[in-house]
């Protein structure tokens, strides 16, 4: 009889998945990722194990990986300021290389033959699972059984589950697909998928309707040390409990929602909607340090390279020759992104409101309009004449 390692979530899909795969003829071992999914509130991974015995699973592995995922993903990743097509925070696909990595790692601790994921034909996911497992180890065999099983949607899995004795949280009024961690939520099936509908206030996890709020703003301060966020309003913090916090205050004043439709790998368009309060804060914070202390030319060719480094992200090219020479490109440009940033929380809405660092390349005194003003203006001119040369016919 094979093995295979199934990464489990605790949803519907990969608890179909586990008595589907069993029915098959194979030994399903579960591997869970502790990625944050409680975002800060803790989850209950004791429940989730239980559902998976209770489908079926032969034995269950779970491992905290946050501190790695916070480290070695979502910090690259703000460095880069990469945010696919201008919304999406990435914090999915983020997680998928990693939570690769680890089913790989425990097929050959548990000498199993196959890996499988609960990814459908159509999302982006699939790709990101299968590329970095054919990188780690393109021996083992990846069993996609959403690809191929008999349920034509969730309605019938949910029929399924029901029918075998499958414990879920999912319910035909509430049939949304979540995906959440530390860095994010994404939410996406049932009324999303009709793009004339608002999202309904269910749909939202961790923010608070922007509409029903008070004008009364919130303010915080974050401290850089070469891109990376050190301190909250003046305190050190560990990364996951700064995190932690923004989503928890940005969650408070609406901050971080997203409705998008957004191109997939494969081809198509899919609405999602997103929360992600911390990401959202942080990366316009991190915009604006590095606004403060970048040049112009550097500033501006990183933003040519944030929309690669998404894309890779996005695609599931982690591990690839490129995106390891964009860390190197991007390593560099933190050097002198070091300082403090202020911004104002209000009714869905972040907006930096000051700035300081010692690296800053701003100069009052080249800038004013009032009478400390340094800048030779004769001097413009000439530039201007020298500038438009090329263009003149």
């Amino acid at each position: 009889m094979k093995k295979v390692v199934l990464a489990y979530s605790g949803g519907l899909d990969t608890s179909c998945a586990i008595k589907w795969l069993k029915d098959k003829g194979y030994e399903v071992v579960c591997f869970i990722a502790d990625l944050g999914q409680g975002l800060g509130k803790g989850e209950d991974f004791g429940a989730i194990e239980e559902r998976a015995l209770a489908a079926g699973a032969l034995k269950v592995y779970i491992k905290d990986l946050q501190a790695e995922f916070v480290k070695d993903f979502v910090v690259p990743s703000l460095k880069a300021n990469a945010v696919y097509e201008g919304k999406y925070f990435l914090a999915t696909a983020l997680g998928r290389p990693l939570i690769a990595k680890y089913l790989v790692e425990v097929a050959h601790k548990e000498k199993a033959q196959c890996v499988s994921h609960g990814c459908t034909g159509k999302g982006n996911d699939q790709v990101r699972f299968e590329v970095t497992i054919g990188i780690l180890d393109p021996e083992l065999e990846i069993i996609a059984p959403l690809r191929c099983w008999e349920f034509k949607s969730r309605e019938e899995e949910i029929e399924y589950a029901k029918k075998q004795h499958i414990p879920i949280d999912v319910t035909r009024k509430k049939p949304y697909s979540i995906d959440r961690n530390i860095w994010g939520i994404s939410i996406e099936a049932g009324v999303l998928e009709d793009l004339e509908k608002e999202p309904p206030e269910d749909a939202y996890l961790i923010t608070k309707n922007p509409s029903d709020m008070s004008g009364h703003p919130k303010y915080v301060e974050l401290y850089f040390e070469k891109g990376v966020p050190r301190k909250l309003d003046g305190k050190s913090l560990p990364l996951k409990a700064l995190i932690n916090e923004l989503n928890r205050i940005g969650g408070q004043y609406g901050v971080g929602r997203a409705d998008m439709v957004e191109n997939r790998l494969v081809g198509i368009k899919s609405r999602e909607i997103y929360e992600a309060p911390a990401a959202a804060i942080l990366h316009t914070a991190h915009k604006e340090l590095e606004a403060l202390t970048l040049d112009r030319e550097t500033l501006h060719y990183k933003e040519i390279i944030a929309l690669k480094y998404a894309e890779l992200v996005y695609y599931g090219l982690w591990y690839s020759t490129l995106k390891k020479a964009l860390d190197g490109f991007v390593a560099v440009t933190q050097e002198y992104v070091t300082g403090s940033v202020k911004l104002k929380l209000s009714r869905g809405n972040c907006v930096p409101v000051s700035r300081r660092s010692a690296n800053s390349l701003y100069k009052k005194e080249l800038s004013t309009y009032g009478k400390e003003d340094k800048f030779n203006q004769q001097l413009a001119e000439g530039f201007i004449r020298l500038w438009g040369m090329p263009y003149q016919k």
